[in-house]
């Protein structure tokens, strides 16, 4: 049986942390960033379902939302400052995803070969899957800013205003949905999301 490093490659997102050039609170690296998208991003898919008549697969929302970032285990989390610098880095590093996604789909186990490529390829998306997982990617980056700010770490204030200017351009009834309903509890303490009503405690 012939092997494959497929999966000893994914294991190491655990090594790639996140916020490189940051003093961070809490260090988070990318493999919990993609199980915190996939859970947003579920959420957004049955929220747009139930709410605002959309059609999506939320469980496939979610799997390809687990799998977004998978090709930074062969180039890193490039710091967004160095990413986004001008549009030829920002060009220039697509292309550098692109080879590590396919280098990696060449890799997986050869009976799933079709299965993993469906998932690592972003370009496989639909439309309405791939706006509700940057949408969540996104989400996910914020939440991270309100949590370093509750814990003191103004080194992510120009970060919030980045990412508040960035959430608009993921208007839609379910992401206003979930900001509304959902994030106001993450600025929230332990005792406070635990009492069920803490002003009357």
């Amino acid at each position: 049986m012939k092997h494959s490093h497929f999966f000893a490659h994914l294991s190491r997102m655990k090594l790639i942390n996140r916020w490189p050039l940051m003093r961070n609170v809490y260090r988070e690296n990318v493999q919990e960033h993609s199980l915190q998208v996939a859970m947003v991003a579920h959420a957004l898919a049955l929220i747009k379902n139930r709410f605002f008549n959309g059609e999506l697969d939320a469980n496939r929302v979610a799997t390809l939302a687990m799998f977004h970032d998978v090709s930074e285990v062969l180039t890193g989390d490039l710091p967004n400052p160095v990413k986004y610098f001008n549009k030829a880095i920002q060009d220039e590093y697509k292309k550098i995803e692109k080879i590590a996604e396919q280098k990696l789909i060449d890799m997986t186990p050869e009976a799933f070969h079709d299965d993993y490529a469906d998932l690592i390829n972003q370009d496989n998306c639909h439309p309405d899957e791939k706006f509700i997982i940057k949408a969540a990617d996104v989400i996910c980056a914020y939440l991270k800013t309100l949590e370093e700010l509750s814990a003191g770490n103004q080194e992510f204030q120009l970060a919030k205003k980045r990412l508040d200017n960035l959430l608009k351009n993921y208007q839609s009834d379910e992401v206003s949905y979930f900001m509304e309903t959902y994030v106001p509890s993450f600025e929230l303490s332990l005792d406070e999301i635990t009492l069920e009503d803490p002003d009357n405690a």
